[in-house]
């Protein structure tokens, strides 16, 4: 049994064995077992859940890290939760590495914004409570009815450069496109290095999309009218017709990168590495310009389709990513991958949360667009 003298016990809301790796590393920091839990898929597809132990009066972690099955890990998490609320646990706190839908924080067309949809769904699952690391958008915090706990990748990233890559001091920071170059230059400012921005048309940034509430006002044809008819036999003047500015269509400008990267290390950071066809035609073009080695970093390794072959058959030299996001399948087909543990972290924040203590440590030095 998990008997908790510190007075919390901590839960693993996966299915798959792969997904509670890091919620054994967390464990093992904190000094405490994983909670007796059982979490299935029915024959239909249903998510069950069977809580093992008394949950009295308890304050409960539950640690959900995120598959390729978003949609099965999203219900897992919610039956769960739902599950230690009926069993009267004192509060429910969730930690979520990686959010997911936390790129659908905007409204597209006449789509909806699904991240806000999400955070009511936990809050009404009966969380009181989240632990999540490197947000795509820092304001999704407010979506939330609850604290949210947004924690911060880069020391982690940091470190790795300044330990595992030689001769760092001869690198160049790049942000892929201009949306990503805060957090780029964050990452330059801490490592006392230059910086180099990719901008032109291989990149696609997201407030380029379609959207239909921009779309122009339909203009009605008013040749021939004479003016309103009044019962008095007296015309009104007609209704002005709607004049807008004329609005020139975007058009990027050929791909170029402003920096100097010749015979330098070339570091491209972000905060998410999913379709990796950006991160290609970036590494390609830095390759042009001179650099001799390219890395990718990044906080969340979703790497989803053929990213793993396009990463091989790329020249991108090594992709650092956290272990937020299970990618042990991808690692074995792309020995590029390399994985940072950000266990202790997430493990010092329960510790803090359960204590009472201030999370201001874990800031230190962190700037607000890192």
């Amino acid at each position: 049994m998990n008997v908790a003298k510190s007075g919390y016990r901590v839960f693993s809301a996966n299915s798959s064995v792969a997904c509670t790796e890091l919620a054994k590393k967390i464990t093992e920091r904190l000094g405490v077992e994983l909670g007796k839990s059982v979490v299935f898929q029915e024959s239909n597809r249903e998510t069950r859940v069977d809580v093992k132990e008394s949950v009295r009066g308890q304050t409960i972690f539950i640690i959900q890290t995120i598959p390729r099955d978003v949609n099965t890990a999203i219900m897992e998490l919610l039956v769960m939760a739902y599950a230690l609320k009926t069993s009267c646990a004192k509060n429910i706190i969730g930690v979520i590495p990686y959010f997911p839908y936390s790129k659908q924080c905007k409204m597209r067309k006449r789509g909806s914004i699904v991240c806000k949809l999400l955070a009511s769904m936990l809050a009404k699952a009966g969380l009181t409570h989240i632990i999540t690391m490197d947000l795509h958008q820092k304001e999704i915090q407010g979506f939330f009815s609850f604290p949210v706990d947004n924690l911060r990748a880069s020391p982690f990233l940091i470190q790795y450069i300044q330990e595992e890559i030689p001769d760092y001091r001869n690198a160049i920071i790049v942000a892929k496109s201009p949306a990503a170059a805060k957090r780029a230059q964050s990452f330059a400012e801490r490592l006392r290095l230059g910086l180099a921005v990719i901008h032109g048309e291989a990149q696609c940034a997201e407030s380029d999309m379609a959207d239909g509430r921009h779309s122009p006002p339909c203009v009605r044809n008013t040749t021939g009218h004479t003016g309103l008819e009044l019962p008095t036999g007296k015309q009104q003047a007609p209704f002005p017709g709607i004049e807008l500015p004329i609005m020139m269509a975007k058009e990027k400008p050929p791909i170029t990168v402003v920096g100097d990267v010749g015979g330098r290390i070339a570091i491209i950071v972000d905060d998410i590495i999913d379709d990796v066809g950006d991160f290609v035609a970036a590494a390609e073009i830095l390759k042009e310009r001179g650099a001799y080695r390219i890395y990718i970093m990044a906080t969340h390794g979703l790497l989803s389709a053929d990213a793993p072959r396009l990463i091989e058959e790329s020249p991108i030299n090594v992709v650092v990513v956290t272990n937020t996001v299970p990618h042990e399948v991808q690692k074995l087909q792309c020995p590029k991958i390399k994985t940072v543990d950000v266990s202790m972290i997430l493990a010092e924040a329960i510790r803090r949360i359960h204590n009472g203590e201030s999370m201001a440590y874990l800031f230190r030095n962190i700037t607000v667009d890192d």
